[in-house]
């Protein structure tokens, strides 16, 4: 049996899919203020070290598929899932003219960030608008509220957490192994009455509980530039701090990252992780949740009760 009118819409912040597109990639980012080429040399510099492209598009999309299987063995209807990035292709106008193509009424809507805000996410319910109104509307936006406390999301990062254990063994006082949940820093002036800041928050203590051996902290990474002030510790101070402690090993989380890209792949597993072995601490980190099986159920869990 299948379902005409109501889909399902994943969106996320898109990548560049190759080198050449690194470039007009970063324009759309930063657009309206110009790319120099200094920061253009240090993106792809980046992109070279992780492949010379972002899996954020191959990883979203394999989202879709499971989540679309998964919404039709519990629901016994074929709700179609789509994909719309905010800053390369598939971009959300385009990917919003097909589903009216298609005959798409009602789309649920999910942003692939666990803490979803004005702060942090108004931007892609701004271009869903905008849009929606070059188009000529004629689909009803239904968004899945925040899922930053999801059972199934907890326990997604907790078992990729506790996979990270082996990598570790040779430490034989887990105490000395520092936990640090990283989530993507804001500019402060973003902040005021925006509950961020706190959704991270309550996702780490959730966790955290299940985990009381170890000591834990909360930082945050890729901050961008301009003359505004972001939001801190970062992820540097933190592990800078970890070895002043007396921290032999770190295990970093990205509690605010659901897939990879250039801020996993690059910002923790190369940066980051230099930054500790040059303490001589251990580094490890546990893997983005993907298209993992918790995961997935948390997605449709969330979406079916909307459906």
């Amino acid at each position: 049996m299948s379902n005409g009118k109501t889909a399902i819409l994943l969106l996320s912040f898109g990548g560049a899919d190759s080198m050449e597109n690194v470039e007009p990639f970063l324009k759309n980012v930063l657009s309206p203020r110009p790319v120099s080429e200094e920061l253009l040399r240090h993106a792809k510099e980046r992109y070279m070290l992780i492949g010379g492209k972002s899996p954020l598009l191959d990883n979203t999309n394999e989202i879709a598929r499971e989540l679309d299987y998964s919404l039709l063995d519990a629901t016994g209807e074929r709700y179609k899932v789509y994909v719309g990035m905010r800053n390369w292709n598939p971009y959300i106008k385009d990917t919003l003219k097909q589903m009216k193509e298609d005959g798409i009424t009602r789309a649920i809507t999910v942003i692939l960030a666990p803490h979803a805000t004005p702060a942090s996410t108004g931007g892609y319910n701004k271009d869903v608008d905008a849009a929606l109104e070059e188009i000529g509307g004629g689909i009803e936006i239904v968004y899945v509220p925040g899922w930053h406390t999801e059972h199934e999301f907890l326990m997604g990062v907790l078992e990729k957490i506790n996979s990270t254990f082996m990598d570790l063994q040779h430490i034989l006082d887990k105490t000395k192994i520092e936990l640090i949940f990283t989530a993507h820093s804001l500019p402060l002036s973003l902040l005021e009455g925006d509950p961020y800041v706190d959704m991270v928050t309550e996702s780490v203590e959730l966790i955290v509980d299940r985990l009381r051996v170890f000591p834990y902290k909360i930082a945050y990474q890729s901050k961008g530039g301009g003359p505004v002030e972001w939001m801190g510790p970062s992820v540097e101070e933190v592990i800078d701090e970890a070895a002043a402690n007396g921290m032999v090993g770190v295990i970093v989380v990205p509690i605010g990252f659901v897939t990879d890209h250039v801020e996993t792949l690059y910002d923790i597993d190369i940066l980051f992780k230099e930054r500790a072995q040059s303490h001589g601490m251990t580094f490890v980190r546990s893997r983005s949740l993907n298209g993992s099986d918790r995961f997935i159920e948390c997605l449709t869990q969330v979406v079916q009760k909307q459906l």
